[in-house]
């Protein structure tokens, strides 16, 4: 494992299971004719990660600038992709570094097409439609349709790409046959407008992955932006038998093992972060503290103890409180416990400064 072994808390990535996570996941799209874009944001385009992913993907997606940069400096050769439509404000950046965008503003293609056009650069553009989660997107399909006539016959240092949707993010809205027709049908309306055919016809992300694999999916859905289902095996609606969950741990080392009571002694306030809490009277129990909290990995509820008997409890800032009076053995400081993650988790820990990054099968 390519890691200093007695820092912690550590994050562990497989790389091999990573790859491998990837690899099945592409082998099932392509036999649909459906091309994969990897998202690297939650792993913070870990210069190792960026490179698993990135290695027979045509775009490396991601929605920050800072990323983006340090992908550069590190000698990522993948093109990229920014997926947060972008802010007027760093469009000089994101065109300087980033081959593609995804959009939904008119004034904002027009200034991407002024910021192209300056540094004599094409720049890739997919138009986003809000099918209902209301995060990005034009609402009204002739709106669309109008911005990317615009695009493809008025910004000639622009490249309308495609169109894409995005849901389950905001609005939790599930991607079905409804939603992914309303797009396959808008991007037939945009390729008559246009003359052409559309390159890329983005259907969503990782929650889309399950019509592909119930065989649902409409034909002229050609492309996914995967990131969770990649990184650990899951989405919101499901656990794919054939991924591996676990290609990122927390493993964390016990700093204090003592008997404690179970509920707090005193007059109850807010905690921390300003919420009032409830708490178990379950008596006197074993406890333990890990030195790790909130500030790393998010909510305590997205980390999930991998030994038995280990319960989490809660979290401050900076340590975590788990019951271990169903632990078998005897536990104390010096001790390392070991924690799935989920995705949220993960985006977090690998953007902590205070995790230490272990690769294993690099």
């Amino acid at each position: 494992m390519n890691c200093l072994q007695d820092q912690f808390p550590q994050l562990v990535i497989d790389l091999d299971k990573l790859r491998k996570n990837l690899a099945a996941l592409t082998g099932r799209c392509q036999d649909l004719l459906i091309e994969i874009s990897p998202v690297v944001k939650a792993a913070n385009a870990l210069p190792e990660v960026a490179r698993v992913m990135g290695e027979k993907a045509r775009y490396l997606l991601t929605s920050r600038m800072d990323q983006v940069r340090r992908m550069k400096a590190d000698g990522i050769a993948t093109p990229i992709m920014m997926i947060r439509i972008p802010m007027l404000s760093e469009l000089k950046e994101m065109v300087a570094f980033c081959d593609a965008s995804l959009q939904s503003d008119l004034s904002v293609l027009r200034a991407t097409e002024e910021a192209a056009a300056r540094q004599g650069k094409t720049h890739s553009v997919i138009l986003m439609q809000d099918l209902g989660d209301l995060r990005e997107g034009f609402w009204y399909a002739e709106e669309l349709v109008q911005a990317a006539l615009e695009v493809e016959k008025q910004m000639p240092h622009l490249h309308l790409l495609g169109v894409g949707t995005n849901l389950s993010c905001y609005g939790s809205i599930k991607p079905d046959k409804r939603n992914m027709q309303g797009l396959a049908s808008l991007a037939q309306e945009v390729e008559e407008a246009i003359g052409r055919p559309l390159e890329i016809v983005s259907g969503g992300a990782s929650t889309s992955v399950y019509m592909v694999l119930d065989g649902s999916m409409p034909d002229k859905i050609n492309h996914l932006r995967l990131g969770e289902i990649i990184l650990n095996g899951t989405s919101g609606t499901g656990n794919p038998d054939f991924l591996h969950q676990d290609v990122f741990t927390l493993r964390a080392m016990v700093a204090e093992c003592r008997e404690k009571p179970s509920h707090p002694v005193g007059q109850l306030g807010l905690d921390a972060f300003g919420k009032t809490r409830v708490y178990q009277d379950r008596g006197i129990r074993r406890r333990a503290i890990v030195d790790v909290g909130r500030l790393d990995y998010g909510d305590p509820e997205d980390i999930t103890p991998l030994q038995p008997g280990v319960q989490v409890l809660g979290a401050s800032s900076d340590h975590t409180l788990l019951d271990v009076e169903d632990y078998p053995g005897d536990l104390k400081a010096g001790d390392v416990l070991e924690f799935g993650l989920s995705y949220g988790s993960t985006a977090f820990l690998c953007g902590s400064p205070s995790i230490h990054i272990c690769y294993k099968n690099g």
